[in-house]
């Protein structure tokens, strides 16, 4: 499974970035390694650089083998819990649409 991180002009896409954001796809999507190629992670402060409650945003898009397209946000006060967020969310997703297919 490929993870390609994509950021807006406002964050700074980093390797420590890219690392971590590796490190929790694949800690949250392993299991469906065989099923997903890749993941694409787009990262956004939508207030530039002011501070402000849940103004970063996190969208992830798995691409599913023979599936179209599986695709979350999460928005949270850090980039960190945005990432956290849209992880758990593409988990649940993936748990509940190949978990029907797989007769569970």
């Amino acid at each position: 499974m490929k993870v390609l991180l994509n950021t807006d002009n406002h964050v700074q896409g980093d390797e420590a970035l890219a690392q971590h954001v590796e490190q929790v796809v694949t800690d949250a999507l392993q299991r469906f390694g065989d099923q997903v190629s890749r993941v694409e992670v787009h990262l956004a402060d939508t207030n530039g650089g002011k501070s402000g409650d849940n103004d970063k945003h996190c969208t992830m898009e798995a691409r599913l083998e023979g599936r179209p397209p599986a695709t979350v946000t999460a928005e949270a006060p850090t980039m960190r819990g945005a990432i956290g967020g849209a992880s758990r969310k593409l988990q649940r997703l993936l748990e509940s649409s190949l978990g029907k297919l797989a007769g569970y």
